[in-house]
C-alpha cells in the first residue's frame, strides 16, 4: 500500500508557477532592469529617511522631560511640536540653543547639519563655517554638492527632493492608472454608446498638449502643492493606459473563461474586475512604468518653469536657480541633472524589462 502511495506521488506532475511569479523570474534575469529596481528602491530610502540623513532638526530629542521629533516638520510643518514655538526656536535649532533652554535635555542629530531652506550660518553647530554664497559656493567637504547663490546647501536640496520625485511619479501614475484602467475596461467591455462616449472623452483630451492643459489648471491654484501636481498630472495622464486597457478587453471579453464565468451566473462587474482585468493587467503595467518617468520630467519641468510645489523644494527648481548663473554655478545643473537623468532612465529600464518579462514575443531567454 504505501508503494502504491509512493508511486502516485512520483507520477504526480508538478505545479506550474504562476504568471506573476514566472515574470518575476523573467525580470530577474535582466541585470539592468534590475539594478534599475535597487536604484528606485534606494531612493525610497532615502525619501523616506532623507530628515536623518540631512537637516538641521533633532531626529529625536528630550526636552524638558518629554520625547520630541522635530525632524518630522520636514514632512509636514504641523507636526512639529508647538512647544518649540512657544519657546522661540523659530525653526533653528542647535546643540547651544537646547543646553540653554533645558541643560537636561540631548538630541539626535542628522548625519549632515544642513538646512534644504535657509542658509546655516557660522557656528550654528559647533566650529562649523557660515554656507558661502554665490560662485564661492562650489562643492567642498562642507556643502557636498555646493551652495546655491543664496548660500542654501544644494546636497540637503537633492536629498529632500528626492521625496517630491518619488510622491509625484508613483502616486501621479497611480491617479493616472485607476482612472485609464476603470475607463478602458467599461470601454472595451460594455462597448456600444459606452466605449463611444469614453472614446471621444479620451480623443478630445489627447488633442490638447500635456504641457499646456498642466499650465492651465494649475493657472486657477493660487498656491500649488505637492498634492496638486500628482493630481493634474494624474488627470491628464490615463488616456494612453485606458486606450490599451480597452484593447486588452475587446481581445479578452470574448475569451472562454469570460463565458465560463458568464455561464455560472457571475456579474458583470465580478467579470470585468476579478476576472479580465487580472488577466489583462501585465501588458497596462508597462505604460505606467514609462509614465512614472513621464510625470517626473513634467514635474520638472514645471519647477524649472516655476509652476513647481511650494514650499517644498525639487530637482527641477534647483536646475531653475542655476540657469542666471550657469557658467560660474555648474554644480546647480549637474547634481540636479543627473539625478533627474539616472531616475527616468531607472523607470525606463524597468519598464522594458515588465515588457520583456510579459510578452511572449520580446522573450530571449526561451
Amino acid at each position: 500500500m504505501a508503494t502504491e502511495n509512493n508511486k502516485a506521488k512520483e507520477t504526480r506532475a508538478p505545479k506550474s508557477p504562476g504568471f506573476w511569479r514566472e515574470t518575476w523570474v523573467r525580470f530577474r534575469r535582466r541585470p539592468m532592469a534590475m539594478l534599475a529596481l535597487v536604484y528606485v528602491m534606494l531612493m525610497a530610502v532615502v525619501a523616506f529617511t532623507a530628515p536623518a540623513i540631512v537637516g538641521d532638526r533633532p531626529i529625536v530629542c528630550k526636552y524638558k522631560g518629554h520625547i520630541y521629533f522635530p525632524a518630522m516638520g520636514y514632512f509636514n510643518p504641523k507636526w512639529e511640536n508647538p512647544i518649540f514655538l512657544k519657546d522661540r526656536f523659530r525653526r533653528r535649532y542647535s546643540p547651544e540653543k537646547f543646553k540653554e533652554k533645558d541643560p537636561q535635555s540631548w538630541a539626535v542629530w542628522p548625519l549632515v547639519f544642513q538646512d534644504p531652506f535657509r542658509r546655516i550660518r557660522e557656528n550654528e553647530w559647533p566650529g562649523q563655517p557660515e554656507n558661502p554664497i554665490g560662485a564661492d559656493g562650489h562643492p567642498s567637504w562642507q556643502n557636498l554638492f555646493g551652495t546655491n547663490q543664496q548660500g542654501i546647501d544644494v546636497f540637503a536640496q537633492m536629498v529632500h527632493g528626492t521625496r517630491i520625485a518619488l510622491l509625484v511619479g508613483i502616486f501621479s501614475m497611480a491617479i493616472a492608472g485607476t482612472i485609464g484602467i476603470v475607463a478602458g475596461a467599461l470601454a472595451g467591455y460594455f462597448g456600444g454608446w459606452i466605449d463611444a462616449l469614453i472614446s471621444r472623452i479620451i480623443e478630445v483630451v489627447l488633442c490638447i498638449p500635456a504641457l499646456v492643459l498642466i499650465l492651465a489648471l494649475l493657472a486657477v491654484v493660487p498656491k500649488p502643492t505637492i498634492w496638486h501636481i500628482m493630481g493634474v498630472i494624474g488627470l491628464t495622464r490615463w488616456t494612453g493606459i485606458a486606450r490599451l486597457a480597452r484593447a486588452e478587453f475587446l481581445k479578452l471579453k470574448e475569451a472562454d473563461f469570460v463565458m465560463a464565468a458568464r455561464s455560472i451566473g457571475s456579474g458583470q462587474m465580478r467579470i470585468v474586475f476579478s476576472h479580465i482585468l487580472r488577466n489583462g493587467l501585465a501588458p497596462v503595467l508597462v505604460p505606467i512604468s514609462f509614465g512614472i518617468a513621464s510625470a517626473v520630467l513634467i514635474e520638472s519641468g514645471l519647477s524649472f518653469l516655476g509652476f513647481g510645489p511650494q514650499p517644498s523644494t525639487s530637482w527641477g527648481s534647483i536646475l531653475a536657480s542655476g540657469r542666471p548663473t550657469i557658467q560660474q554655478t555648474w554644480w546647480l545643473i549637474f547634481f540636479p541633472g543627473t539625478a533627474i537623468f539616472l531616475t527616468v532612465l531607472a523607470y525606463n529600464l524597468i519598464g522594458e524589462g515588465i515588457q520583456e518579462a510579459t510578452d511572449p514575443r520580446l522573450r530571449s531567454d526561451d
